[in-house]
């Protein structure tokens, strides 16, 4: 190994002993842009589709069509559900009185009503398991998961819902041409769209 290749290695950041907190993530100098906080731990996102970016496109437009003044539809703002757990959904529809300044970068589980993850190859288990698991013990009632699914590659949107007894989400449907849905208002999104995009 030259000076050089040393010169020239990354700089990566060495965890705490008992893993990063909240205030780490906003802190540390120089992460990744879209760095979430899992368990403690820092992860990074990989390059996206145009799936998962056109999908993210038709859903934020069709969620806005319709949301009621006291609601407000953001991507890619991250949510601290607790200390150790800073996850950034693809989508969220927040309280419009938690929106305070356009230099704002999170919200509060409490805040969110509705998280929305679009599957991507290197976060398939994370989207699927850790994040929905998370989303529902930190009491975000409704939770959509997105896949690209078929021939066409088109979105399959799975809808679930979190019960009070138990605190876990139970799927209420999966929609592959139209999300049309009362809660957690009135939402009616013609997933064929993706194909104007």
């Amino acid at each position: 190994m030259t000076a050089e290749s040393i010169e020239h290695r990354p700089h990566w950041p060495v965890p705490p002993k008992d893993g990063y907190t909240v205030d780490d993530l906003f802190t540390l100098p120089d992460l990744p842009p879209h760095t979430e906080l899992i368990d403690g731990s820092l992860v990074f996102v990989t390059p996206q589709r145009i799936f998962h970016s056109d999908t993210i496109d038709m859903l934020i437009h069709g969620l806005r069509r319709t949301v009621p003044s006291e609601l407000k539809v953001k991507r890619e703002i991250t949510v601290v559900l607790d200390r150790r757990n800073v996850p950034e959904p693809d989508l969220c529809v927040v309280r419009a009185e938690s929106v305070i300044d356009r230099r704002q970068t999170r919200f509060e589980a409490a805040d969110v009503l509705l998280a929305v993850e679009v599957v991507s190859p290197d976060s398939e288990a994370r989207d699927r398991d850790t994040k929905p698991h998370k989303y529902a013990a930190a009491g975000i009632p409704h939770f959509w998961l997105v896949e690209m699914a078929g021939e066409d590659d088109h979105p399959v949107v799975q809808v679930y819902e979190r019960g009070e007894a138990t605190g876990t989400y139970a799927l209420t449907g999966i929609h592959h041409a139209q999300v049309k849905l009362t809660a957690p208002y009135g939402i009616d999104i013609d997933l064929t769209e993706i194909d104007r995009l």
